[in-house]
């Protein structure tokens, strides 16, 4: 018989390899059952991807380049890109589907009556696309543009007011003031005889120079002198787009590396600097004063975009954080100058080329102005441009600054042909496409204002977007445009440089690839 201590042994060796056997099965088991629900996981992946492929057969889709890149390079960002697109329109209108890659599929809208289903749709059953606009966050963060669901439908009822009549009608002085530092400078340049100016870096400083008026009451004079900020600003944009075009900076991770990276953190610091500083500064007066007393502070002077912010509250008696305020207010910067610019540049051009058009816009204004000791718009004269404004309207048809919008539907969308576009794809809804589309509007190359002097269906022309996520700056956008257009044919004749092709660029905006060059020439000049 063995002792009882080498029983006692045996006995445990025993039990601890029976232990070890249980723990190497149960870490197996889990193993298998992780391994499981992994696979499942992958299975269904693939099935909801097979059962969504089989939805969408029902769209047409031009040839792909190949199966790995899909439709990648098909319309690329230049002139030949943008008549492929009409090309397209033209074959393939309402509705078509392109393949971002092998596995992305994305469905372009073209048509009035197939984008209203997604366009007019809530905020949450047709969000903003996180693909397509994720690279803007870090600069802009949570503001209209970018935001979703309960905070941007709480954003959007607090800035309604800061866009209402009252307060924009102040702005048209501001307007008048920066349209006419740019022309002293035109005058500057032109004095020894007639040159040709890049419209889209004289007229983007000059919306730059409105903006940070309007919404900082700061006046960097950014058109006579370099400004950090106004410098950031343009570089930030710059940055964004050539990180698009570039599909090895899609990273963060890369691109955070890269000199472009560090570039673009160096210029969101600059801007969210001054944003704070000029936030910090003003709630420190608000504390100071008190609510009642900066409010008839501000009764003499010309409120701004951070005051109205500051003063906001919702139903709950809640005002906007500080970093609600500086992110709302970096996407009124950012959304606010180059749009107006882009499309400020493009009815200057679209002008030179029909100077019949731009002497009957010149016409109407001296009319308007008659009599009047100074060149001065009022607001009360923006409701008095019905020739001008359909010139507006045209060339932004022909030309929107924002050539196309993203949305993500989050639930089925039902189109009038009875076909559905599936919940959780991405819908492009292509505004220079419907612009150029011939089934919406006849010749739609040819530029002819008198097509605003008739009925057309409401979502036909969108450069504002459309629906509860539509651009809430436009009325400030019209009514800038329109003071300096109007300044500028009183003061100056635009004509076309013939040494100087234009070849559109879709980025960010629509933009000239080497610049929108035009011949300007005083009025003085003609008679």
């Amino acid at each position: 018989m063995l002792p009882l201590t080498d029983l006692l042994l045996e006995k445990l060796t025993v039990e601890k390899t029976l232990f070890r056997t249980m723990v190497i099965s149960s870490l197996l088991l889990c193993l298998l059952v992780l391994l499981i629900q992994q696979c499942l996981k992958i299975f269904d992946i693939c099935y909801c991807y097979y059962v969504n492929c089989q939805r969408l057969r029902s769209f047409p889709q031009p040839p792909r380049c190949n199966w790995f890149l899909g439709h990648v390079g098909t319309i690329p960002p230049t002139e030949e890109g943008l008549t492929k697109l009409v090309q397209i329109v033209s074959t393939f209108s309402p509705i078509f589907m392109v393949w971002m890659g092998p596995f992305i599929p994305v469905l372009s809208l073209v048509h009035p009556d197939y984008i209203k289903q997604v366009m007019t749709a809530s905020a949450d059953t047709a969000p903003k696309d996180k693909f397509f606009y994720g690279f803007l966050k870090p600069w802009l963060g949570d503001g209209l543009l970018l935001s979703s669901g309960t905070k941007w439908a709480r954003h959007r009822r607090l800035l309604t007011p800061a866009f209402h009549f009252d307060i924009l009608k102040p702005y048209v002085k501001i307007f008048n003031q920066s349209t006419d530092i740019m022309h002293a400078k035109w005058h500057r340049l032109i004095s020894a005889g007639p040159i040709s100016l890049d419209m889209f870096k004289h007229i983007s400083l000059m919306t730059l120079d409105s903006l940070q008026k309007c919404v900082f009451s700061s006046n960097s004079n950014c058109q006579e002198k370099s400004s950090d900020y106004i410098v950031a600003i343009l570089e930030l944009s710059s940055l964004v787009v050539q990180r698009q075009n570039k599909l090895y900076l899609q990273s963060d991770w890369v691109y955070y590396l890269t000199p472009h990276g560090h570039r673009f953190r160096r210029a969101c610091k600059i801007v969210h600097r001054f944003t704070a500083n000029v936030i910090q500064e003003r709630r420190m007066a608000l504390s100071r004063l008190g609510q009642n007393a900066w409010l008839i502070s501000k009764q003499s002077k010309t409120i701004d975009f951070i005051d109205v912010l500051l003063s906001a509250k919702d139903e709950e008696g809640q005002h906007l954080s500080d970093e609600d305020i500086a992110a709302e207010a970096d996407t009124f910067m950012f959304e606010g100058h180059d749009t107006t610019a882009s499309g400020l540049s493009w009815i200057l051009y679209n002008l030179a080329q029909y100077p019949k058009y731009q002497d009957q816009c010149r016409a109407e204004i001296q009319d308007l102005l008659q009599g009047r000791e100074t060149e001065k718009i009022e607001w009360k004269d923006l409701s008095f441009m019905p020739f001008t404004t359909m010139c507006i309207k045209e060339s932004l048809r022909l030309h929107p600054p924002v050539t196309v919008i993203s949305r993500r539907c989050t639930e089925d969308v039902n189109l009038p042909d009875g076909r559905v576009i599936p919940k959780g794809n991405v819908c492009l809804v292509s505004i220079f496409g419907t612009h150029h589309n011939p089934a919406v509007w006849p010749d739609p190359e040819v530029y002819n204002p008198y097509r605003f002097d008739s009925m057309h269906h409401p979502l036909a022309f969108v450069p504002f977007s459309a629906g509860p996520r539509n651009c809430i700056g436009q009325n400030f956008a019209m009514a800038e445009m329109k003071v300096a257009l109007a300044l500028t044919l009183l003061r100056f004749v635009v004509r076309l440089d013939e040494s100087q092709s234009v070849r559109r660029k879709p980025e960010l905006i629509l933009r000239a690839e080497n610049g929108l060059w035009l011949q300007v020439e005083p009025i003085c000049a003609e008679s």
